[in-house]
């Protein structure tokens, strides 16, 4: 028997995981890598502080469910592009350790889209509250 035909007859009787198996296994991967980005990244410590304060403002003030729903996506944009944002970084920097023209230019663009969508989600708070204020 030739190595290859080894290799597939041993992954043929090894038992599968179920589905649900696979999904809880991905749920522990997905809470790990949110708990790793809360604990060992300054930008999402920052973004997580201030996701806690407008959800109190959002209690304080009474706002809206529509209010409520834009409010929860546009926190949920931050931190996500934030985190994919740290993925590309790691992964350039894992590739590339030197300073590189073309891996900064990818890591700048990296960050300029966590720039876009927090520029929108601080005008979104600006629209929901500045009225509240006034």
């Amino acid at each position: 028997m030739n190595p290859t035909t080894k290799r597939h007859w041993k992954l043929s009787i090894m038992p599968k995981e179920s589905f649900l198996a696979n999904r809880i296994k991905s749920v522990g991967f997905a809470l790990k890598g949110m708990f790793l980005l809360l604990k060992t990244e300054a930008s999402i410590k920052i973004q997580f502080v201030i996701a806690l304060c407008v959800t109190a403002a959002g209690f304080y003030f009474n706002i809206s469910p529509t209010e409520w729903l834009i409010q929860l996506i546009a926190i949920g944009l931050v931190m996500g592009i934030e985190g994919v944002n740290t993925a590309i970084e790691k992964l350039a920097d894992y590739v590339q350790p030197e300073h590189h023209e073309k891996i900064g230019f990818i890591k700048d663009i990296s960050a300029g889209a966590v720039m876009i969508v927090s520029i929108l989600a601080s005008i979104v708070g600006f629209i929901i509250y500045l009225p509240k204020l006034f």
